[in-house]
């Protein structure tokens, strides 16, 4: 009768795989606190950012309650002017770069409150089902007028405290309708005179991390690319897809800064630098979709396993370090001369790596490379038409010869195929 064979490994190996387990799990450990850390890093940056850029508004917000209180209460005689501090504080925190049509908004939407409200309560009382229909009509009047959303709100609003207030409070009215005038015109008045905020300082601080993002990824990029690193590329084109948050505070600044330069005396001489910054918020968030493409396209080549040439990761990597040359120029207030140069520098790469040979894929990330420069020389102050000479330039011109007229066997710029 055969006897079953123990299976089970012996003392000395299993003594040997309780070791290795246990160095598997410290390695796990290792790395899961280290990923925490920098996490941690990452998430408190970033709320520090957000604090700094906030700090001023905060500010200001907080000097236009106190006067607007103060200007309603010992000034007006309102022994409550609840709706002054009130008004002043939405008047700047829910608006960046619309201040003064947000206080024309609110008070044009206390107005109609008040008529509907008043209007209600005379011909039918107060009570749960007049507040109802005291609210729906203030909506349905003031979206039928056409009006925005801010005045649909603050109609709904003040018609909902004329009809609950106005039992316990006489002459609600008038101070509501005052309170608003008054809160809305003093954060106007700390905006422009009494602490307007740096323009150029809040863009510079807007535009660092949209600017940030796309320098990473782009680095990331070419990183994905000389090590055909699949996963690596795909990781950049996740982070640049999720740009919104960075554009829109980038966009919300340079309307905030031109309406400061607009509206305070101080900051009037900024409006020449101001305009300059509006113009290249396009061609950055154009800069933005085109690597995004160029990304994309990155995954696709690592995956089909078309050629690299050495030079295409080179010419994603000098596009990488035009936009941190940009960040830093446009900081310092520098005419920025070595971001445009460094944006032809990765087209001329591009070109030599086209020269070389590529694919499908390669021929889009090398177009794309071309159109990404282009827009960060927009971005850096020059027209559209000099961007695109100074492109064809470096990409076609670089391996010829001084002198030397046009081969015709020269690489011909790549013509981006239908992108899907």
């Amino acid at each position: 009768m055969a006897v079953a064979r123990d299976r089970r490994p012996s003392l000395a190996r299993r003594a040997i795989l309780r070791d290795r387990g246990k160095e598997l799990d410290t390695a796990r450990v290792a790395q899961a606190a280290r990923t925490l850390r920098h996490r941690s890093k990452t998430t408190l940056h970033d709320r520090l950012h957000r604090l700094r850029m906030a700090m001023g508004l905060a500010v200001q917000a907080g000097l236009a309650a106190g006067l607007s209180w103060l200007a309603a209460h010992e000034l007006l005689g309102n022994p409550q002017p609840v709706f002054a501090p009130i008004s002043a504080v939405g008047t700047l925190a829910a608006s960046v770069g619309q201040r003064f049509r947000r206080t024309v908004e609110l008070i044009v939407g206390v107005a109609i409150g008040v008529a509907v409200g008043d209007f209600l309560i005379y011909l039918l009382g107060t009570g749960p089902w007049q507040l109802g229909l005291v609210v729906t009509l203030a909506i349905v009047l003031t979206i039928f007028a056409g009006a925005s959303v801010a005045i649909v709100i603050q109609a709904a609003a003040t018609a909902v405290l004329i009809v609950t207030l106005s039992p316990s409070t006489e002459n609600l009215e008038i101070p509501r309708f005052i309170d608003a005038f008054v809160g809305g015109g003093i954060a106007l008045l700390v905006t422009a005179i009494l602490l307007p905020l740096n323009p150029l300082r809040v863009i510079n601080r807007a535009a660092r991390p949209a600017l940030d993002l796309l320098a990473a990824q782009l680095d990331m990029a070419a990183d994905a690319l000389r090590e055909r690193d699949r996963d690596k590329a795909q990781r950049a084109l996740d982070r640049l897809r999720n740009n919104q948050e960075e554009l829109t505070a980038f966009t919300e600044a340079i309307e905030g800064a031109k309406e400061t330069a607009m509206l305070s005396p101080a900051r009037w001489h900024r409006r020449d630098e101001l305009t300059h910054y509006a113009e290249a918020a396009e061609p950055i968030d154009r800069a933005m979709r085109n690597a995004g493409t160029l990304t994309r396209r990155a995954v696709t080549l690592i995956e089909d396993e078309e050629p690299i040439p050495e030079t295409m990761p080179d010419a994603v990597a000098h596009l990488a370090e035009s936009v941190r040359l940009l960040k830093h120029e446009f900081a310092v207030g520098e005419e920025p001369e070595q971001a445009r140069e460094r944006a032809l520098r990765a087209v001329s790469e591009a070109g030599r790596a086209y020269a070389e040979g590529v694919g499908f894929s390669g021929s889009v990330v090398i177009a794309q490379v071309r159109t990404t420069a282009s827009d960060l020389m927009v971005a850096s102050g020059v027209t559209q038409e000099e961007a695109n000479r100074g492109v064809r330039q470096s990409f076609g011109d670089q391996d010829r010869p001084r002198g030397e007229g046009k081969r015709d066997d020269a690489p011909k710029p790549p013509a981006a195929p239908p992108l899907g």
